[in-house]
């Protein structure tokens, strides 16, 4: 008996959030990863930031399953010169995770840094996810602390 043919899943996209439902959406992803998943209190997970920052989202089969934004510094970390942004608000849903779909994520964030001629990233870091940002280039800056309840590292990147 012949085998079926394997189906591979959908290939992931990652685009620029253009209107309010494409942002409710991100939010969405965000309540369930930060808000129900690790507890983080709304009001300190969603901030004044999400009105002026740049969101992406990640769409699998026409499903949004991850996002995540850049927001320009008002000043460069200490130390650093030039013009920084922070990327922040990272989440995947937990059936898409370890599949490439933050890599794709970041790796967006980074290249709308560049077009805005952004000299570096910041980032505050969970400490489970260290490798994966010191695998896209980015260096542990500091002592641990705490956010929201949670174990973080700052990190840096120049682009």
């Amino acid at each position: 008996m012949p085998t079926p043919p394997e189906t591979s899943p959908a290939p992931v996209t990652v685009a620029h959030i253009k209107d309010e439902a494409e942002l409710m959406q991100a939010l969405a992803i965000r309540e369930v990863v930060f808000i129900e998943e690790q507890h983080v209190p709304e009001g300190i997970e969603r901030d004044a930031e999400d009105a002026h920052a740049y969101h992406v989202i990640a769409y699998q089969g026409g499903h949004a399953i991850g996002t995540g934004r850049l927001v320009k510094l008002p000043e460069a970390p200490a130390g650093q010169a030039g013009t920084w942004g922070q990327i922040g608000r990272m989440a995947v849903l937990q059936a898409h995770r370890k599949s490439r779909v933050g890599s794709l994520l970041l790796t967006s964030l980074e290249e709308e840094a560049r077009r805005r001629n952004v000299s570096g990233i910041m980032l505050h870091a969970q400490l489970y996810a260290l490798e994966f940002y010191k695998k896209h280039g980015y260096q542990p800056v500091g002592a641990v602390f705490d956010e929201a309840g949670i174990d973080h590292l700052e990190m840096h990147k120049r682009l």
